[in-house]
């Protein structure tokens, strides 16, 4: 697949989550399988680029190209400077914002609510890509409501603008995430573009990313919330979509060592009393599929230091497979 004069590695993006891509989260998943990995949204106010948290999003020290970063903002002309600021920071491919249905972001007219004003978002496309040579690309939904989906003429727009991918998550604004994804109306949308069509929504297995990508037309597929402690899951589609087979679950010893990887990587990034209190939610996630949890889940959510994380992980996953020895 190709973005501008970007040969990724796949059709398998990594889709930009507030308080999840961060950069240990990213490289993770493009050492297991993911052809890109867009960074969180980040305001094209640049007066808060100064917060920790804006900094570290800002941070993309050691990570594997292309670089994606999405920007958010209402503004045509903030969005313009964001974008060339980010081109400094080192980003090679600028996303947009307009798929983002949380309420404190639709309240400043920006993620999914500019999808109703078509003439601002012509105006806003147009002036990010006039302000970078960098690609630039787009993440939408299908539209305000089910009455109102009118993502096939934003794509036309976006096209029209010089984007050069688009991101199509299967569900309206007012939808949020509730609800099936519908990929309806991203086949009509890939049927009347011709720039790389990215489809996304509930794609959280081999079989259903077989079955958006035969539906849609899609080009590729995004995956957002089925990674969440399944950073493994592209390289399953990925086998399957080649072969046609799925590989084995993985063993609990691998899937224990992936995490305290991810939870080392985590401690650097973020320091460790910063990096043990984001580590809570990526290790619940890890191990939700796993029986017995919640009492770990507990003592881990209690735990206000790095070396008893990895301890209670440890244990945690051994007994995960004695388990499984004594199973079989």
């Amino acid at each position: 697949m190709q973005i501008g004069p970007y040969k990724l590695d796949n059709n398998l993006l990594l889709a930009p989550m507030a308080g999840v891509t961060d950069r240990p989260f990213r490289q993770l998943c493009r050492k297991l399988g993911a052809g890109l990995a867009v960074s969180e949204m980040i305001s094209a106010d640049a007066a808060l680029w100064g917060t920790r948290k804006s900094v570290k999003r800002l941070d993309h020290r050691g990570e594997e190209g292309p670089i994606a970063v999405q920007i958010l903002g209402s503004d045509p002309g903030m969005m313009a400077d964001a974008a060339r600021a980010n081109i400094e920071f080192g980003a090679q491919i600028i996303d947009i914002n307009m798929g983002c249905p949380a309420k404190k972001v639709c309240r400043k007219a920006a993620g999914s609510a500019l999808l109703k004003d078509e003439s601002l978002v012509a105006e806003l496309l147009q002036a990010v890509v006039d302000a970078v040579e960098a690609p630039v690309t787009l993440k939408i939904r299908t539209g305000q409501s089910k009455s109102e989906r009118n993502g096939v003429r934003i794509a036309k727009i976006a096209e029209q603008a010089g984007v050069q991918a688009l991101s199509v998550h299967g569900r309206t604004r007012a939808c949020k995430f509730a609800g099936e994804a519908e990929y309806d109306t991203i086949r009509q949308i890939k049927q009347q573009i011709g720039i790389p069509v990215i489809a996304n929504g509930d794609i959280d297995s081999p079989e259903k990313a077989k079955q958006v990508l035969e539906v849609t037309g899609a080009d590729g597929l995004m995956i957002g919330r089925a990674a969440q402690g399944r950073p493994w899951i592209f390289r399953e589609i990925g086998h399957y979509l080649e072969k046609g087979t799925l590989l084995p679950s993985p063993d609990p010893r691998w899937v224990a060592d992936i995490l305290l990887e991810h939870l080392a990587q985590l401690y650097i990034f973020y320091g460790e009393k910063m990096g043990t209190r984001i580590a809570r939610k990526h290790i619940a996630w890890y191990s939700k599929r796993h029986p017995n949890g919640a009492q770990f889940r507990d003592n881990i959510n209690r735990t206000e230091s790095a070396s008893q994380q990895l301890r209670y992980t440890r244990e945690f996953f051994e007994r995960q497979r004695e388990k499984g020895e004594l199973a079989a």
